[in-house]
């Protein structure tokens, strides 16, 4: 993958003239908990049809946890996902698998195995008694890991690899999947920063191809750059949703993350950008926002 700053650019102000279904994915009356600490109460989420969005908030406000329900891998306390009109808890886990993926934060790699076979068990959900491997399958994984740029790892073991290289190798999984809702768990965690853009790409590509993208994203910058939508939580609560340009003020960033900053134009793109108010004045007194903004955690 390459990244190509005009092609980004075009994406995204695209993007201003898209308009998008009500949710095939939502959740109503959520309460989320592990063991005796509740992380939500009665969170009521709406995921709009073709959107790409992203999910942001400081660390342990439910972010993964609301992404985890709605994946089916986290059972609510209380309350309901919906996909698709059904409560997603009622549905056959292959029928879940072929309109929903998921790469989460931590996979766990399986002992022993190599990347192509990894890649290979995204195609899990398409396999019936009747209908084994075929050749949709082999392209559908050579396509997958074509994309994600990890070719030339195909013999190599998954537990072999670098942080960086193991991330686009499970991003590759959830392509093989082909679902028409991707969720995506931190996915530019352990990836350099030209490898964060081109993920981010690569997303913006599978959106504007028609998915529906959803993502944990901790990077302010990235979320007001590449979302349709966003979605801001705190203390298990959604504080904020809607258009970046509309959510993203410096009042709520204060707010929510307890940093004081501007928010300015991004030169490159149009999009909201986060410029925090740091302590120390560079030398010079130089314009921040031409020296660039740091990421929000």
């Amino acid at each position: 993958m390459t990244v190509d700053a005009t092609t980004t650019v075009e994406v995204l102000a695209m993007r201003t003239q898209t308009s998008w279904d009500p949710g095939r994915l939502r959740a109503a009356g959520l309460t989320l908990a592990y063991d005796r600490r509740v992380v939500t109460r009665e969170l009521d989420v709406e995921i709009a049809d073709g959107s790409f969005t992203v999910i942001v908030g400081p660390n342990a406000c439910g972010k993964s946890t609301l992404l985890k329900a709605l994946a089916r891998v986290l059972k609510p306390r209380a309350g309901a996902v919906y996909l698709d009109g059904a409560a997603i808890a009622a549905l056959p886990s292959r029928q879940v698998a072929r309109r929903l993926g998921m790469l989460p934060q931590s996979p766990v790699v399986p002992a022993g195995i190599v990347v192509e076979d990894l890649v290979a068990r995204g195609r899990f959900a398409h396999q019936r008694l009747l209908r084994q491997w075929s050749v949709g399958d082999e392209v559908a994984v050579a396509e997958a890991m074509r994309v994600t740029e990890v070719l030339d790892l195909a013999d190599r073991f998954v537990d072999e690899l670098s942080g960086g290289q193991r991330q686009r190798v499970w991003l590759a999984v959830a392509l093989a999947q082909q679902t028409s809702i991707l969720l995506l768990d931190e996915p530019t965690t352990f990836l350099d920063l030209a490898h964060q853009f081109e993920v981010l790409d690569l997303c913006a590509e599978l959106h504007e191809q028609g998915r529906t993208v959803v993502a944990v994203l901790h990077d302010l910058n990235h979320a007001g750059r590449y979302a349709t939508d966003l979605i801001v939580m705190r203390d298990g609560e959604v504080v904020a949703q809607g258009r970046p340009e509309q959510v993203m003020t410096a009042e709520l960033i204060e707010d929510v993350f307890g940093v004081p900053c501007q928010v300015m134009t991004d030169p490159q793109t149009g999009t909201p950008m986060v410029v925090p108010a740091g302590r120390h004045r560079r030398r010079g007194g130089r314009d921040p926002s031409v020296e660039g903004c740091r990421r929000l955690y």
